[in-house]
């Protein structure tokens, strides 16, 4: 397929949505950014991409818990339309708040069932930062998994994050196990070699040093940190001392590879 179309889903309080839509479109999509409602009363637009994106920022202004209020609306009104999205092996990309909207929903870590939406089953949900604060920071991210579509498996990234409910947390210890030994562990917090560690290189406190989650399928991730700070080199915070800036910024690895795998399966 040459035509890659996305659709950046955005709605009250949502801010990330303009630099996710060019993130994309340097990558070789047609990025429509378009307002939930407008989603909600045709469903069947969706037919007409291959990517979807729940962007950063504080949808509804984070009431009741973050994220939970879009949750609601895309369960209660795209359900239907968004299983089938995942079933027909499109991909969704959740980020920071949309990263918390894709928990709330069920649609990672999915453990009830690929692209089964639900406000009710979650095994795994984002809460406040253990730090009791909003942090902002760059961090380095480890791929936990060899499956998921968006990540290169033995590429570590460098990204911006900036957020005060990140910490992930199971509510069992085998429900942690399940997401750990099945690969559902799409990126970890580590330090610039690659090691664990406590705060600030586990910037919330995430069990297991969780940064992003994807579902069993591999085509569905969200994760904290924000790709779409980080797409050209000045972006970065030292690359005026940086001595080998080839190649892409890390924030386009998400991107490229997503517009890439549609290019090659659809």
């Amino acid at each position: 397929m040459d035509n890659v179309k996305a659709i950046v889903l955005r709605a009250a309080g949502i801010n990330c949505d303009l630099e996710t839509e060019h993130a994309l479109e340097l990558a070789g999509a047609t990025a429509d950014r378009m307002h939930i409602n407008r989603v909600i009363d045709n469903p069947a637009m969706l037919d007409g991409y291959q990517i979807l994106v729940f962007p950063g920022g504080f949808s509804y202004g984070d009431d009741v818990a973050a994220g939970k209020i879009l949750a609601n609306q895309v369960v209660h009104h795209l359900s239907e339309i968004l299983h089938k999205f995942i079933e027909d092996g499109k991909l969704v990309l959740g980020i920071c708040n949309g990263f918390q909207v894709m928990i709330k929903t069920g649609i990672v870590p999915g453990l009830g069932g690929a692209g089964k939406l639900s406000l009710t089953d979650q095994k795994v949900t984002l809460t406040d930062n253990d730090c009791g604060q909003f942090q902002d920071r760059w961090v380095y991210l480890q791929p936990g998994t060899d499956r998921c579509v968006f990540l290169d498996a033995d590429k570590r990234l460098y990204l911006p994050m900036a957020h005060g409910e990140g910490k992930i947390v199971a509510d069992s210890e085998d429900t942690l196990a399940q997401i750990k030994n099945h690969g559902f562990v799409a990126f970890r917090y580590v330090d610039a070699d690659g090691n664990y560690g406590e705060f600030p290189i586990n910037p919330n406190g995430s069990q297991d040093h969780i940064a992003a989650l994807t579902d069993s399928t591999g085509r569905a991730m969200g994760m904290m940190p924000h790709p779409e700070r980080c797409v050209r080199w000045t972006q970065h915070p030292h690359w005026t001392r940086l001595k080998d800036r080839e190649g892409i910024a890390d924030g386009m690895t998400i991107f490229t590879n997503a517009v890439n795998y549609v290019k090659e399966n659809f």
